[in-house]
């Protein structure tokens, strides 16, 4: 039979005076009634895994519990009752079985990487590590459109040149994901995910931000290309590595069908803190008629 044990991220806590409690990968603690088992024979059937529970519906309230909890039905023989409670375990879906793989976050996810490598490698690494499917690319004309991704993320190491993500913006309008990130000087720009129609795009984050500053004149000049070149501090491997993980951290909220944030947020590279600011989609405007 298989070999069935406790689940990632639960845990058997052996508490002083009250036997043993489970703690649930969200953090909530369980009482276990055990019955005639001992308690060590639990977690050791429970950890070490011996065959597997047939019997699912041997799951009954935790005896002097705030909250619903597993234990056996009735006393019997211990190995009865060893089997009982891993029956209820794996019923509350507490236990993991030999062979049953794992499906990252990300499973069924293609994701598009665009940009330089310093970024685009740890966050390969990452996505695939979420079990998603990573196809890299230089420019969006380089992706079939029979194999069209389900998100496109472009990462750079330097500001945004005038107009090289005008094509991408349109991605949400078609359904596909756009997220994507730049660095100007010491710091670094990571926008929201777009995935429909309406959501924020590059466009919006450059019009929110000249509408934000005095210096609205020099800022577009500047994303102009209009000033010296920039001559870092580029990426490292610590801020690279971080920006990967928060750019990760979309992409899973996004595929977990959670709402988008419409956040704006700003890594300095020099000390690797995070600030987010909200930011809105810039409304349609009629023309200015005489």
């Amino acid at each position: 039979m298989a070999t069935a044990r406790l689940a990632p991220g639960v845990a058997l806590v052996t508490v002083p005076g009250q036997g043993l409690a489970v703690r649930t990968p969200d953090g909530e603690f369980l009482r276990v009634d055990t019955g005639t088992a001992a308690p060590d024979a639990v977690v050791e059937r429970l950890t070490r895994g011996h065959g597997s529970s047939g019997d699912t519906a041997a799951q009954v309230p935790a005896q002097g519990s705030d909250s619903e909890g597993v234990g056996p039905t009735a006393p019997d023989a211990p190995d009865g009752e060893l089997e009982r409670l891993a029956a209820a375990f794996d019923g509350a879906g507490y236990l993991a079985h030999e062979g049953d793989g794992t499906r990252g976050p990300l499973a069924g996810r293609t994701v598009a990487v665009l940009g330089d490598d310093v970024l685009t490698e740890p966050l390969t690494r990452f996505v695939r590590a979420e079990g998603g499917e990573v196809r890299r690319a230089k420019r969006l004309t380089d992706l079939p459109d029979e194999q069209s991704p389900d998100v496109v993320v472009w990462c750079l190491d330097s500001p945004v040149p005038q107009g090289l993500w005008d094509e991408a913006d349109r991605l949400p309008a078609d359904g596909t994901g756009w997220l994507r990130c730049h660095r100007e000087g010491t710091t670094a720009w990571l926008e929201p995910l777009a995935a429909a129609p309406g959501d924020v795009t590059s466009a919006d984050v450059r019009l929110r931000r000249l509408a934000a500053t005095p210096a609205h004149r020099e800022l577009a000049a500047y994303w102009a290309g209009s000033c010296t070149d920039d001559t870092g501090p580029a990426h490292t491997a610590a801020s690279a590595a971080l920006t990967a993980c928060l750019l990760t951290a979309d992409l899973i909220a996004w595929a977990a069908g959670r709402g988008r944030a419409r956040r704006l947020r700003r890594v300095d590279l020099r000390d690797l803190t995070v600030d987010e600011h909200t930011v809105l989609p810039v409304p349609a405007v009629a023309p200015l008629t005489r």
